[in-house]
C-alpha cells in the first residue's frame, strides 16, 4: 500500500506543478479515472456547497468517449446506466468503494510518519482532494474530500469531508428537526456541546417585489446572511444577523433606467471597433429621418437663432449660445437628472448616433458642418474643456481661422467618435458628482483623454458599468446614499486596476432592517447550519443545508418530477428543497 501512495504522490505532484505552469486538461490517473485541478478562477464544481479559493484536485470517472453512432469507445463503460451515456454526458462519479482507495492514498501519501520506499525521498504537500462519488451506496455519498491538517508547519493530520444529497422535497416536514441534527451530531462525534450558526442567501430580484422589474439572466443580486443561535429549520434570519449584498449587474437590460444611455454606448463601441478594423457595422437607425436632414435642420435652427440675435436687442440675462441647448439630455429616467447645457458638438452628436447608417452619411453630416462654420453663419457655443476635434474647429471659426480637414479614410469616424466620448463622458461627470458619490480626483483615471481611443471607449465602457450598478440598487433597492457611496468607491477602486468585467461580483455589506421587506415573506435559494463541537484542532462539523438547485452537479433525479413541482409552487406550494449534509472530521496521523 505505501508503494501504491507513493506513486500517487509523485502523479498528483506532478499534476500540481504543471497546474501552476497554467495546464488545467484533465489527465488519466488510471483505467477509468481521471484527475484535474480547479481554483476560484476556472469552473469549481464544488461551489454551491463549499467556500475556498484554494487550488484542489478533483477525480472523478473518465468522461465516455462516443462514435457517431452513440455507442462508447471502450468496453469499460458498455454496461453504463442510461444515464450516463447521453450524447452530452456530464461529469460521471466514482464507486464509494474505488473512491475510498484513493482517499486512503492521499491519506498515506501526506503521513510523514509512514515508510517511503527505499531510495523514495520525494514530498510534497498536496492541494485539498475532492473525489467525485457516484451516490449509489446505502448512505447516498456524492463528495469525498481530503486536506491536510497544519499546527503551524507540521502536518497533523487530514480534514476528511463527506457529502450526501438528495431531493427535491418541499414542506418542513420532509426535513428533520433541528434538535434530532444537534443528537446525531453529538452521538458521531462524542460531544456534549454543539453550537448551532446559520446562514441563508435570498435572491433580492427574484422576489415578488421586483418581479419582472430587471431580466435575471443578466443581473443578479443576493444577499448573504449569517447569524448564530440557530433556532430552527429554514428560520429567517433575524435583524440582528450579518448582511451582505451581492451585486451582479449586466449592462443593456432593456427595463434599467439607463438603457438609452447604453444603446448610446453601444453605437459608441461600434465606432471604435470601425476604426480598429476598418470595417463598421452599422446599427439600425433610431430615427424616422435622415442624419442629413437632422443635421441641416440644426443648423437652420442655429442660423435663425444668430440672426433674431443680431437684428434684436437682447436682454442682459439671455445667451444666444446658450439657448441651443436644448431638452436632448441623454439619461431619461426619474432616477438620473437630465442635463440640460448640451453644446453644439453634444446636440450634433445626439442627431447623427440615431440617425446615420453609413460611411458617407457620416461625411455627409460633418461636411455640412464644417460648410457652415466656414462661411460664419453659425457660431454656435461649446463647453470649454472639449476635446474634439470638431470643438476646436468651431473654437477656431470665432476667429476666421480654421485648419483645413480632409474627410477622407478613418478621419470622419474618428472626428464622430471624439465627439461621442467627449459628450458621454460629461454625462457620467452630471450624475456621479450630481449624486455626490465621487469627486473628479476619483473619477480621472476614467475621464483621462491623453490615452489613445480605444482605450477612452474601454474606461467608458467601465464609468457605464458602474454607473448600472449604481441606478439599478437605488432604482430596485431603493439603496440611499449611505449604501451607495460605499459601493461606488469599491467599484472606483476594483476598476481602476482591472478591465471590463460584467460578470464581477461586487460586495456590499448592509444591515437586514434596510433590505428586510425584500426577503422576509421569501423563500430562500439557500439556507443552511452548522453545527460545530470541539475547538481548535478538535473541531468537527456537520452542515446541513437546503437549497432550490441541487448543491451536487451529477445527482441524477427525475427532471419532470422537479418541473411539476415548479409548477405546483408557482401555485402556492411550498418551495421544494435539496438537501445536503457535509461532514467534517478529522484523521490523525500516527
Amino acid at each position: 500500500m505505501e508503494e501504491i501512495a507513493s506513486e500517487f504522490l509523485r502523479f498528483l505532484s506532478s499534476r500540481q506543478v504543471e497546474f501552476l505552469k497554467g495546464s488545467l486538461e484533465p489527465v488519466e490517473y488510471e483505467t477509468g479515472v481521471q484527475v484535474h485541478i480547479v481554483s476560484a478562477e476556472n469552473s469549481n464544481p464544488l461551489h454551491n456547497f463549499w467556500n475556498s479559493s484554494k487550488p484542489r484536485f478533483i477525480m472523478e470517472k473518465c468522461i465516455p468517449k462516443f462514435e457517431e453512432n452513440g455507442e462508447t469507445t471502450e468496453e469499460l463503460y458498455a454496461n453504463e446506466s442510461k444515464v450516463y451515456l447521453e450524447e452530452n454526458v456530464g461529469p460521471v462519479g466514482l464507486s464509494i468503494i474505488k473512491a475510498r482507495q484513493l482517499l486512503s492514498c492521499y491519506i498515506l501519501s501526506q503521513n510523514p510518519n509512514v515508510l517511503r520506499p527505499e531510495g523514495d525521498t520525494f514530498s510534497v504537500a498536496l492541494f485539498p482532494l475532492w473525489i467525485r462519488c457516484d451516490g449509489c451506496d446505502l448512505e447516498g455519498i456524492h463528495w469525498l474530500g481530503a486536506e491536510i491538517a497544519w499546527a503551524g508547519v507540521k502536518a497533523i493530520g487530514v480534514n476528511i469531508y463527506t457529502v450526501k444529497c438528495k431531493g427535491p422535497a418541499t414542506g418542513k416536514a420532509s426535513f428533520p428537526v433541528l434538535e434530532e441534527l444537534k443528537q446525531q451530531h453529538k452521538i458521531r462525534h462524542h460531544s456534549s456541546a454543539v453550537t448551532a450558526k446559520g446562514y441563508a442567501q435570498y435572491d433580492l430580484f427574484g422576489s415578488a417585489v421586483v418581479e419582472n422589474t430587471i431580466i435575471e439572466s443578466q443581473s443578479n443580486v443576493y444577499v448573504d446572511f449569517s447569524w448564530n443561535n440557530v433556532e430552527s429549520i429554514l428560520q429567517p434570519p433575524p435583524l440582528t444577523a450579518t448582511a451582505t449584498l451581492k451585486i451582479k449587474v449586466g449592462s443593456g437590460d432593456p427595463r434599467s433606467p439607463v438603457c438609452q444611455l447604453y444603446r448610446e454606448l453601444e453605437f459608441l463601441v461600434v465606432l471604435a471597433d470601425g476604426l480598429r478594423t476598418g470595417v463598421t457595422d452599422w446599427p439600425e437607425p433610431l430615427e424616422s429621418k435622415t442624419a442629413l436632414q437632422l443635421v441641416q435642420a440644426l443648423i437652420d435652427d442655429l442660423k435663425h437663432k444668430l440672426d433674431n440675435f443680431q437684428n434684436s436687442p437682447v436682454k442682459e440675462t439671455e445667451n444666444p449660445k446658450e439657448s441651443a441647448a436644448n431638452d436632448e439630455g441623454s439619461i431619461h429616467t426619474g432616477f438620473v437628472a437630465e442635463r440640460s447645457d448640451l453644446d453644439f458638438a453634444e446636440l450634433l452628436w445626439c442627431r447623427m448616433w440615431k440617425s446615420v447608417t453609413s460611411y458617407h452619411n457620416v461625411q455627409e453630416c460633418l461636411s455640412l458642418v464644417i460648410q457652415a462654420l466656414k462661411t460664419g453663419s453659425i457660431q454656435p457655443w461649446i463647453h470649454r474643456g472639449s476635446n474634439s476635434t470638431l470643438s476646436r474647429l468651431v473654437q477656431q471659426s470665432y476667429d476666421g481661422s480654421m485648419d483645413s480637414v480632409t474627410l477622407s479614410g478613418l478621419v470622419p469616424i474618428r472626428m464622430l467618435l471624439e465627439l461621442g466620448l467627449d459628450k458621454m463622458r460629461k454625462d457620467y461627470i452630471s450624475y456621479f458628482l450630481g449624486q455626490e458619490l465621487a469627486t473628479f480626483n476619483y473619477l480621472d483615471y476614467f475621464l483621462c483623454s491623453s490615452v489613445d481611443l480605444q482605450e477612452q471607449v474601454h474606461r467608458l465602457k467601465k464609468l457605464h458599468h458602474m454607473l448600472e450598478i449604481v441606478v439599478n440598487c437605488s432604482a430596485f433597492l431603493s439603496l440611499e446614499h449611505e449604501h451607495l457611496f460605499p459601493l461606488m468607491q469599491s467599484l472606483l477602486q476594483f476598476y481602476e486596476k482591472n478591465p471590463h468585467d460584467e460578470e464581477q461580483i461586487f460586495s456590499l455589506p448592509i444591515r437586514p432592517s434596510f433590505i428586510s421587506s425584500f426577503y422576509q415573506n421569501a423563500p430562500p435559494q439557500m439556507w443552511r447550519v452548522e453545527l460545530v463541537s470541539g475547538h481548535g484542532q478538535k473541531e468537527v462539523k456537520t452542515i446541513f443545508q437546503l437549497s432550490t438547485k441541487s448543491a451536487v452537479e451529477h445527482m441524477a433525479f427525475d427532471e419532470s418530477e422537479l418541473h411539476l413541482k415548479s409548477v405546483a409552487n408557482e401555485e402556492g406550494e411550498e418551495t421544494f428543497y435539496f438537501t445536503s449534509i457535509i461532514e467534517c472530521s478529522q484523521v490523525h496521523f500516527v
